[in-house]
């Protein structure tokens, strides 16, 4: 007999985006110079003080686990980060190997086999593809620029079904950069109260916002779950080192579930992570900010100078999500055409959801002005080309 892999393995989509990277890589290996415009990471490196917690827990040989829900120094430096109506207490968080790490354990409590997990769609490919492993069915519902790709309250009532269980917002959002408003938010909190639903918020974008300054989810009520990172505006990436904050009477199960499902974050880059809530490391990473804050302002009319259509301005991440229906109803093949014959990596809409994804892309302003204005002008270059 042949062996059968579980059902919820074959059910996860594929990851376009790392399919079109591998590829780009591939081209560059063989002397093709290629413009990334397609990765969902900041291209500069960890701050120095970063850097530098980390060889220091090295030599200090601080290498063994902490415990499950992390270091309390850490936690407590991520609670004081917080700009809350009332403290946040340093209990309530959980530090977990990146935002995925949060992503699963949030998952783990909440839904049961069959339950549903409503999302934006367009959205985070990684969320509903971790709730289908816990068997979850997934809700998806079509936003548009109408909401700024965002839930709101009366999408969520409308959409709700019997067996939904969670709501799950993401803001700043990928692949839009766009928003939910404080009051959307307070209003979908309270709607769920009312049904007996948890709401869970991705705000690992919060760092990266240009032209208002958001407040937190937690600011809700007492029953929402936060997930955070330090990979995006902190520029850890690689250290794996997230976080997630949740309600008071989950604080018990969400340490006893951590123990079970990862035992701790890594040490060392937990260690770091103090360093990156420093003062020090704020003054480059506000820099950085402005930087992608620039970024965005000289991408945004360039994409629309080629003839894409951005609906709705993003307000933060790093990424502009593009109509492309003007050159073509097939996002995928627009990529790949766009790599092999421009040398320029953009991502498909496909990687996203199924709403209008055929007419979408998704390009990322993590990368040089120099080399976004190149990779502009080889768009350009080809549009003209071939229409």
């Amino acid at each position: 007999m042949s062996l059968k892999m579980a059902h919820r393995a074959g059910a996860i989509e594929p990851f376009h985006v790392m399919r079109i990277l591998a590829q780009a890589r591939e081209l560059e290996a063989q002397g093709r110079s290629i413009i990334h415009m397609e990765i969902g990471e900041p291209d500069f490196p960890s701050p120095d003080p970063v850097i530098e917690a980390g060889k220091q827990a090295l030599d200090d040989k601080l290498t063994h686990y902490t415990a499950a829900n992390g270091l309390p120094e850490l936690r407590q430096a991520i609670a004081d980060q917080y700009h809350l109506r009332k403290p946040l207490a340093a209990d309530r968080i959980v530090v977990t190997p990146g935002s995925s790490g949060a992503l699963q354990l949030v998952m783990a409590m909440l839904l049961n086999n069959g339950d549903g997990i409503m999302l934006a769609d367009p959205g985070y490919p990684c969320n509903r593809h971790i709730a289908r492993l816990f068997n979850a069915e997934v809700q998806l519902v079509a936003v548009d620029e109408s909401t700024d790709y965002q839930l709101t309250v009366e999408l969520v009532e409308k959409h709700w079904q019997k067996n939904t269980k969670v709501v799950l917002i993401a803001s700043p959002s990928n692949p839009t950069g766009t928003l939910i408003s404080n009051e959307q938010l307070s209003a979908i909190y309270d709607l769920l109260e009312e049904k007996g639903g948890a709401l869970v918020v991705d705000e690992i974008y919060h760092g990266l916002v240009y032209d208002e300054t958001p407040d937190s989810a937690l600011n809700a009520g007492d029953q929402v779950f936060v997930i955070n990172s330090f990979s995006k505006y902190y520029g850890m990436t690689g250290w794996r080192v997230g976080w997630l904050v949740v309600p008071d009477d989950f604080i018990e199960v969400a340490n006893r579930l951590a123990q079970n499902m990862f035992l701790a974050a890594p040490t060392i880059s937990q260690y770091a992570a103090i360093a990156a809530l420093g003062q020090e490391a704020e003054v480059e990473l506000s820099r950085r900010r402005e930087v992608f804050h620039e970024r965005r302002d000289v991408l945004l009319p360039l994409i629309e100078a080629a003839g894409f259509k951005v609906r709705t301005k993003p307000a933060g991440a790093f990424y502009i999500y593009a109509d492309c229906s003007e050159f073509s109803n097939d996002s995928m093949g627009l990529c790949d055409a766009l790599l092999h014959q421009a040398g320029v990596a953009v991502t498909p809409g496909a990687d996203f959801g199924s709403y209008k994804s055929n007419i979408h892309v998704r390009f990322s302003y993590a990368n040089t002005i120099e080399n976004l204005q190149e990779g502009m002008r080889r768009i350009q270059k080809w549009i003209s080309n071939n229409q």
